[in-house]
Parts: structure tokens; C-alpha cells; sequence
């Protein structure tokens, strides 16, 4: 390849265009769009394949919110059903640990058909009730 020795850009200098012609030329980066334009037309084979989300609300998330991984009784019976929740035996008593599923409150609705202790760090005041009213327990860790 031949070494460009003298520059255009080191000889224009000072030159409004640097040689390319008029104001914007050799600005942007061609067809493209520099501002994203025609991407509804000419460059929509473009969007489905690459931009999913280029159209549409995308919403805003707080970045100081703070969401709890919780768990309903309704749900707690079906992954009891399924096997995915183990239960543990502990002195003839059915013992489920949710804090080791990650789980962080346990919500009231829904039912479990079976009499369990629970280990979870919060619970409402309809799922204690519940839970105590077929005869289990709800146990929370000191903090």
C-alpha cells in the first residue's frame, strides 16, 4: 500500500470543507442517517432485525425502588404438589425453610391443604392466620 505522506488533513487546515465540497459532507456516516431518520421506511428490514425495541414507551425504573421476592400460599401448595419445595421432617412436624429459596414474605392468598411450619423473614396477618388455622406455624428469624 502507498503511504499517504501529505495528509488532507494537514493541508486543509483552515479550510472551511477540507475539500469535501458543501458544509455537511464527510460528516456523517453516509445513509445511514446520522438522526435516525427512515427507520419506519427505507431502513426497516434494519429495524426487525435488529432493533426489537426501537419503537414504543420503554418506562423508566427508579433505580432506588426495591422489590421483595414474595410467594402466595396458593403458589407455596402448587411447588409443594410439583416437588420443586421440599418439606423436612423435623420431630414428626412438616417443615418448610422459604428464606433457603430465596423467598422474603409470604402473601394470603390461597390456601395449603397440609399442616407445615413455615420459615420465612416476613408474612402478612391473613397468611399467619391461615397457616395457624390448619394447625402449622410460621416462624420469622431474628434480625
Amino acid at each position: 500500500m502507498v503511504v499517504r505522506r501529505a495528509k488532507k488533513s494537514r493541508k486543509m487546515r483552515g479550510h472551511r470543507t477540507m475539500g469535501w465540497g458543501a458544509k455537511g459532507q464527510h460528516r456523517d456516516r453516509g445513509k445511514e442517517g446520522g438522526r435516525q431518520i427512515g427507520m419506519g421506511k427505507e431502513k426497516w428490514s434494519w429495524v426487525v432485525k435488529y432493533g426489537k425495541d426501537w419503537y414504543g414507551k420503554h418506562g423508566f425504573v427508579n433505580p432506588t425502588s426495591y422489590t421483595k421476592a414474595v410467594i402466595t400460599l396458593r403458589q407455596l401448595s402448587n411447588l409443594l404438589d410439583n416437588g420443586k419445595i421440599e418439606i423436612e421432617s423435623k420431630d414428626g412436624k412438616n417443615v418448610v425453610d422459604l428464606t433457603k429459596y430465596g423467598y422474603e414474605k409470604l402473601l394470603g392468598s390461597g390456601n395449603v391443604n397440609m399442616p407445615i411450619i413455615i420459615k420465612i423473614a416476613e408474612a402478612s396477618e391473613k397468611a399467619k392466620q391461615k397457616i395457624m388455622k390448619i394447625g402449622g406455624q410460621v416462624i420469622s428469624p431474628e434480625k
